[in-house]
């Protein structure tokens, strides 16, 4: 069974989660310094975890078109590949943070608690986008 990890990366902090086989699990959540901790934070727990795929949610706009949001995303996975041994996958990551805001409203999850997981919940959500597209 093969271990990933997925990333939604934000400007201020990195939701991470962790897939193990057909499961994704939230796991933590990275506040940002600079790119080379950030990284270094990353492929860390990508050793830690044995994994051996990283996912990235690409933040396309809701057209699918490439702007700002992902060119800065390329500048980051660029970092990231020089860094990591292996693979490293961009999967599309429109409306995982609406989906996850809405997920937890509807829990009746405050907002203070929201803040501390809903980047978490968005990398979940990228995680089993990019499960979902292995196993067709």
């Amino acid at each position: 069974m093969s271990t990933a990890i997925a990333l939604d990366v934000g400007s201020k902090r990195i939701g991470v989660a962790v897939g193990e086989g057909t499961f994704a699990f939230p796991h933590s959540t990275i506040e940002r310094t600079n790119v080379r901790d950030d990284v270094a934070a990353i492929v860390a727990l990508a050793r830690e975890r044995g994994a051996r795929t990283i996912v990235v949610g690409d933040p396309l706009t809701m057209s699918g078109e490439r702007a700002l949001a992902s060119e800065q995303i390329d500048a980051f996975v660029a970092h990231l590949a020089r860094a990591f041994d292996g693979a490293i996958e961009r999967i599309d990551e429109r409306l995982t943070t609406a989906a996850a805001q809405k997920a937890l409203i509807g829990a009746d999850v405050s907002r203070a608690k929201r803040k501390k997981v809903i980047d978490q919940l968005a990398a979940v959500g990228i995680l089993e986008t990019w499960q979902a597209r292995r196993a067709r």
